[in-house]
């Protein structure tokens, strides 16, 4: 461990506790180092359920693969313009922190967990996301989960060396900066609200969601503003 500022916000509900810290954790191990193996035992079951409901006839594989689709095509917007909703409208970031999931739904989106918890990052505190146990993740509001975000190395890895992780993603932060880890679970998911990058004054909800990517929402990235290229 480091003398960094670090917090670690693991739930305390039994179907997901974390004292103790019994889980397994890879030595300083690339945070890709498991995404092209083998299938989770999450994975497996998942797989093992859709074929029991596709032969029992209750969904079919067009119904699934449909599904699948708005997953990657749509919903993983729908987080950025929620953000972006946030960036321009105090009052309603002010509801989205008290109430994640009400919030959301004043947008249209409606989520699968009972609670949605959004975290603000500040000059002095960088919010990261995690499901220490699987793979909780908000899909209604960020799509599927990308497989980095469900290998064991990140799940284990970025709740104790949370800064190594972030500079494998390009992410270097202040050693002034703390560090908050916090833990998803079946019934509750969490959404950063990253900083406004400085530069988008006078920007759209569009403009601003489009600097909002899936990763900056999970806290492993921030916000960048692209700039135009020399003439």
């Amino acid at each position: 461990m480091n003398d960094h500022p670090f917090d670690y916000y693991a739930s305390k509900s039994p179907a997901h506790e974390h004292e103790g810290h019994d889980h397994d954790h890879d030595d300083h191990a690339p945070v890709n180092e498991h995404d092209n193996g083998p299938p989770s035992e999450y994975e497996i079951m998942s797989r093992a359920m859709q074929e029991i409901l596709e032969a029992k006839g209750v969904v079919t594989a067009e119904q699934i693969r449909r599904r699948m689709e708005q997953f990657e095509e749509d919903f993983p917007f729908r987080g950025s313009r929620v953000i972006a909703r946030a960036w321009v409208d105090p009052e309603f970031k002010k509801r989205l922190l008290a109430d994640g999931r009400a919030a959301c739904a004043e947008m249209g989106v409606q989520l699968e967990s009972e609670r949605l918890i959004a975290v603000e990052n500040t000059a002095d505190i960088h919010n990261v996301i995690v499901c220490t146990l699987c793979s909780c993740y908000p899909r209604a509001l960020l799509g599927m989960p990308p497989t980095w975000y469900k290998s064991r190395n990140y799940r284990s890895r970025v709740v104790f060396e949370p800064r190594a992780v972030l500079k494998e993603f390009g992410t270097v932060l202040p050693d002034s900066v703390t560090l908050r880890v916090h833990d998803s679970n079946a019934d509750m998911r969490y959404v950063v609200i990253p900083m406004r990058p400085e530069g988008t004054e006078g920007w759209s909800e569009e403009q601003l969601a489009g600097i909002l990517t899936r990763d900056t929402l999970v806290g492993v990235t921030l916000p960048k503003v692209r700039m135009p290229e020399p003439a």
